[in-house]
């Protein structure tokens, strides 16, 4: 169930995006305050924001603002009564991503805040891989397993996003040389062995279950193992 903030101080209007977000299936949770909405949206978990652009103790540029320099990337769509081009230019140009006038059919809200949602999730898939508690992010370059960051070197990050993008096949030696240097396996070096045992010392914390399998003569499986 996506969870949506609604940051909005018209009681009136709030009440109807909730009822009509609830009717949808959505999990909302309504904020009246502009700094009570940027504390929630920077400290709990939401899919996306429904934002009044005129709140009267913050400007929602302001909010919008704040919530990209802190890294928060969910969809923002930005509800106002200011409805000339410039306004909605700058809107969009503060990091909104969608902007609704009011007054506004709250049916419509809904389809644009679900096609914010889909193309958020579209994005995610492409830049995000995940295996099991184990997470990759392919723009920020980080890794997280369990929720505790993982520290990776380039090499370790390039060997880890191949496992990941082949979880459950059998990887062979040969494939995670040329994936990673671009040229032909020698048999004769453990230089893959070395670079797997100092990514798994990683990845496998105490705690956690294994993630690698290794395959005797032959590479590695990769994935959650019994």
């Amino acid at each position: 169930m996506p969870r949506i903030l609604t940051i909005e101080d018209d009681e009136i209007t709030a009440r109807e995006i909730v009822s009509e977000l609830d009717s949808h299936g959505y999990a909302v949770e309504w904020v009246a305050s502009g700094e009570d909405g940027l504390c929630k949206a920077l400290t709990g978990e939401f899919d996306a924001i429904t934002l009044d652009r005129m709140l009267p103790d913050c400007d929602g540029l302001n909010i919008v603002t704040r919530l990209r320099q802190e890294g928060r990337d969910m969809p923002i769509l930005m509800i106002s009564a200011l409805s000339d081009v410039d306004e909605r230019v700058r809107g969009l140009r503060a990091g909104g991503d969608d902007y609704l006038t009011k007054p506004f059919s709250p049916s419509e809200m809904v389809a644009r805040l679900e096609v914010l949602l889909r193309r958020n999730r579209s994005v995610l898939q492409q830049t995000l891989l995940k295996v099991g508690d184990l997470e990759l992010n392919l723009l920020s370059r980080s890794a997280r397993r369990a929720g505790q960051d993982l520290r990776l070197s380039p090499t370790q990050f390039r060997l880890l996003e191949f496992f990941m993008r082949n979880a459950g096949q059998v990887v062979t030696r040969s494939m995670l040389f040329e994936a990673l240097w671009g040229y032909s396996f020698d048999p004769g070096t453990n230089v893959i062995d070395v670079h797997v045992n100092h990514l798994r010392k990683k990845v496998e914390q105490p705690g956690t279950s294994p993630l690698f399998q290794t395959i005797r003569g032959t590479g590695y499986v990769f994935g959650q193992t019994e």
